[in-house]
C-alpha cells in the first residue's frame, strides 16, 4: 500500500463515529494473547458485515480517535522466543 493510500484509509477509519466489529484502535497494546483475540474477533466481525478487511490500528486512542503514535513494533515483537507474526499465524 502506498503512503497516500495508507493515509487515506486511516483518515476514513478515523471518521467512523466509534470502533466497529471490524475496526479496533489501540495505543500501545503489545499483549500477544489480546492481539490474537482481537484479530480473530475483527476477522469474524468483518465477515459478518460483508467487509473484505478488518483493521487493528495502533497509535490511536480509543473513544476520542486522537492520533497519539505508538511504541509498539509488531515486526520486532516476540512471544517467548518466537516472532509475534509467526506465533499469531499458528
Amino acid at each position: 500500500m502506498k503512503s497516500s493510500e495508507f493515509r487515506s484509509k486511516i483518515d476514513e477509519l478515523l471518521r467512523l463515529p466509534s470502533e466497529t466489529e471490524w475496526v479496533e484502535f489501540k495505543h500501545n497494546n503489545d499483549n500477544p494473547q489480546e492481539i490474537g483475540e482481537y484479530l480473530s474477533a475483527i476477522s469474524n466481525g468483518a465477515a459478518l458485515h460483508g467487509k473484505r478487511t478488518g483493521y487493528l490500528v495502533w497509535g490511536i486512542q480509543d473513544g476520542s480517535h486522537a492520533v497519539l503514535g505508538t511504541t509498539f513494533r509488531p515486526k520486532q515483537a516476540k512471544k517467548g522466543n518466537e516472532n509475534l507474526e509467526s506465533w499469531l499465524l499458528r
